[in-house]
């Protein structure tokens, strides 16, 4: 005797046919998500992520115009994409971006491409894509400059502030190596907040990219009060940011990057914003090249640490 099919109630058959035809859709929405050639054919339009205050790479001229190294690079991608989609022109739109939020922004199709500061961590790979490394540092801190604050050992008992959303505190952890330092930490919403906490007194020690900390000295009000001082704690690498999984724009980026550190367009662009006056003080950060870097525009790499 055959076996009977027992009935699939109304409500459960419709919502399984409604899953079923959702799943390739959902499927497709998420692909969509990812082409961001596609997406910006689609608008017109590209979002860059910028920081308001890692100078000389991404940061708020007088005019309140995201300007500097990574903005400019960015630029060079809008170029290419132009080319690559037949388009006659592409809008730039802008969008804020903080050590916290900027890997999620990212991710949800906020932003399209972030032209700042961004460290590629092998960890952060799992979450987003990277350009080859546009720049490569050495952390360290920036004190005071009769702070008597020289080495890591001097910060036994002292506040040390690190922008929120970096991996600053966690690099001075594991440089201690078991020698017990004990310091209150502090975290700054940004580079800016950051220094204040260094200048007003309330911390003693700012940890972060050496570059990074160049920076905040040149547009403080009095820099030669302020030294960069103590052990690398890690060299490190910044690279532009954008989405995973989009195999058509990682290699345009790819591409142009590469393309500018071969044809010297690099180091001068290099020479523009770290080693002469930049706006909107006219301030000269003067941070020569040096040899991580140098390597990183002979050997184009997004490898990551």
């Amino acid at each position: 005797m055959p076996k009977r099919r027992l009935p699939i109630p109304f409500g459960a058959a419709a919502l399984a046919v409604a899953f079923a035809l959702l799943l390739p859709h959902t499927a497709a929405q998420s692909q969509d998500n990812n082409d961001t050639l596609a997406k910006i054919k689609a608008s017109g339009a590209i979002t860059f992520g910028y920081r308001e205050s890692s100078f000389g790479f991404s940061y708020l001229d007088g005019n309140l115009k995201p300007v500097g190294y990574s903005i400019e690079i960015c630029n060079r991608i809008v170029e290419a994409v132009k080319s690559e989609l037949k388009l006659p022109a592409i809008e730039i739109k802008y969008q804020a971006v903080t050590s916290a939020n900027r890997i999620p922004l990212v991710q949800n199709g906020t932003v399209d491409i972030e032209c700042g500061s961004t460290t590629n961590l092998v960890e952060r790979q799992k979450q987003v894509a990277f350009s080859p490394d546009i720049f490569r540092y050495n952390v360290r801190m920036l004190v005071k400059a009769d702070s008597g604050i020289r080495s890591i050992a001097d910060l036994q008992g002292k506040t040390v502030v690190t922008t929120t959303g970096t991996t600053s505190f966690r690099l001075l952890r594991e440089a201690d190596k078991g020698r017990n330092l004990e310091v209150n930490n502090l975290g700054g919403k940004d580079h800016s907040d950051s220094f204040l906490l260094v200048e007003s007194g309330r911390a003693q020690a700012f940890v972060l990219d050496d570059i990074l900390l160049a920076g905040q000295i040149a547009n403080a009000r009095n820099p030669k009060d302020f030294i960069i001082t103590g052990e690398s704690l890690r060299t490190e690498n910044q690279s532009l940011m954008f989405r995973k999984d989009d195999p058509a724009f990682k290699a345009l980026v790819d591409r142009v990057v590469s393309g500018m550190m071969k044809s010297g367009e690099m180091e001068k662009l290099y020479g523009k914003w770290f080693m002469s006056p930049i706006p909107p003080k006219g301030i000269n950060i003067n941070y020569p090249l040096n040899a991580e870097t140098k390597e990183a525009f002979a050997n184009p790499s997004s490898k990551g640490i």
